[in-house]
């Protein structure tokens, strides 16, 4: 498992997901919280390319040795990757969530979205309040 931490270029989903831009896309993945919450991660069920994801909404699922966890967008817009990575060695997610063990690229079909995503320490507050 990964070490806890919070990268300051994310941007933080009420959800723990999180999203980093690169170019013109987003990558999406889940938080360490949300990772060390579910356990090991063994299976991961995304969206097709092309498909559309929209901001609040589920569109995949991580299941664990403990359970089934939804996903949600952090944004709204069209799949244009699926990290096969982790679609055949989801453990991924739990050992790097916020490199190799992302889950898609997004073209977002409206950045603004990412102005309403929490930043770093806004995310570690709110995990504070969460009792974490």
């Amino acid at each position: 498992m990964a070490d806890e931490h919070y990268p300051e270029d994310l941007r933080y989903h009420r959800e723990h997901d999180w999203v980093r831009m690169d170019g013109d896309d987003a990558v999406f993945g889940i938080t360490w919280y949300a990772q060390e919450a579910l356990g090991e991660v063994v299976f991961f069920a995304p969206p097709a390319v092309g498909d559309t994801v929209t901001l609040d909404q589920t569109y995949g699922e991580l299941e664990s040795v403990k359970a089934v966890s939804d996903v949600y967008a952090p944004a709204s817009g069209e799949v244009v990757a699926v990290n096969e990575a982790v679609v055949s060695t989801p453990e991924l997610v739990n050992t790097d969530p916020y490199g190799e063990g992302w889950l898609l690229r997004v073209r977002l079909s409206d950045p603004s979205e990412l102005d309403g995503l929490m930043s770093r320490q806004q995310y570690a507050d709110y995990l504070a309040g969460l009792g974490q």
